[in-house]
């Protein structure tokens, strides 16, 4: 579950409010244990996915660094390359 959780800072174009919403989503389920909570436990779980996702874009807003960003396709191409590797048969 928490392998889908990528790292979002110093990319270009930035990332969007659906991919840091998709990562809090995921923390909130990997520390909950819920995939999908009861009725009873819908609006905690919500709420803590909105209240992450509000702290990490503001995170990702104040974050400094004087590399080059990241160029999304290469580093998705870098990913694949490793998996294929690491896969291989």
């Amino acid at each position: 579950m928490c392998r889908n959780i990528r790292s979002l800072h110093n990319y270009e174009p930035p990332a969007t409010d659906d991919e840091v919403r998709a990562a809090a989503l995921q923390y909130v389920r990997k520390i909950s244990g819920f995939t999908k909570p009861s009725k009873a436990n819908e609006q905690a779980f919500e709420q803590a996915v909105d209240a992450i996702a509000e702290v990490s874009a503001r995170l990702l807003g104040q974050l400094v660094t004087s590399a080059p960003p990241k160029d999304r396709e290469v580093e998705a191409a870098k990913a694949r390359a490793r998996a294929a590797q690491r896969f291989a048969a």
